[in-house]
C-alpha cells in the first residue's frame, strides 16, 4: 500500500470543512493511517515548500513568501492516507493548485475559487484549502519531515479486506 500526506491549510481549518472534505477521502476506501493539528513553524514551512517542494527554484521567492505568509494564518492539520496508488488518487480528488482551474466534482472545484491572477495582483497566497503530496516519492519524504514512525499507526479497515490479497 502507498502512503500520502496531506495538509489542511489555515483557510480550511478556518472554514470549519475539514470534516466534509475528509470524507471524501474515508468514502474513496483510503485510510487514515497518521493526523495531526500543529502550527508549523517558518523552518518547518521553509523545509517543506523549498528543501522538498522548491517552491522558491520553481516559482520565486515572493510566491514563496506569499504562500508561507497565508499558512502562518492559523494551524493545518496533517493527515498521512494510506491506499492503493494513494497520491495519484488523491491529486485526482484535490484538483489543479490553481482553485479557478479545478474540475467541478474536486475538492478545490467544489470548496474555493481564487485565480493565481487575483493572488498575483493583492500579494496574497492563494487559499486552496489543502496540500497534496504531488507523487509518491514526494509522498516519503513530506510523512518523513511531518510525522515520526511512532506517530503513524498500522490496522485492517473493512475496506482493506476487499482489495487485499487473501492471507492462507
Amino acid at each position: 500500500m502507498e502512503r500520502t500526506l496531506i495538509i489542511f491549510k489555515p483557510d480550511a481549518v478556518q472554514r470549519g470543512i475539514i470534516g466534509e472534505i475528509f470524507s471524501r477521502f474515508e468514502k474513496a476506501g483510503l485510510k487514515l493511517v497518521g493526523a495531526k493539528m500543529i502550527k508549523p513553524t517558518y523552518d518547518q514551512f521553509y523545509h517543506h515548500y523549498e528543501n522538498i517542494g522548491k517552491v522558491v527554484s520553481r516559482r520565486g521567492k515572493e510566491v514563496f513568501d506569499m504562500t508561507l505568509s497565508m499558512m502562518e494564518n492559523g494551524p493545518v492539520l496533517a493527515m498521512v492516507l494510506e491506499g492503493v496508488e494513494a497520491a495519484s488518487l488523491v491529486r485526482k480528488m484535490v484538483g489543479a493548485t490553481e482553485p479557478k482551474s479545478a474540475l467541478p466534482g474536486t475538492i478545490r472545484g467544489d470548496y474555493s475559487h481564487m485565480s493565481y491572477a487575483h493572488a498575483d495582483a493583492n500579494k496574497v497566497g492563494i487559499p486552496n484549502l489543502i496540500h497534496a503530496s504531488g507523487d509518491a516519492a514526494e509522498a516519503a519524504l513530506e510523512i518523513a519531515h511531518w510525522f515520526s514512525e511512532s506517530e503513524l499507526f498500522d490496522y485492517e479497515t473493512a475496506h482493506e479486506k476487499f482489495t487485499q490479497p487473501k492471507k492462507k
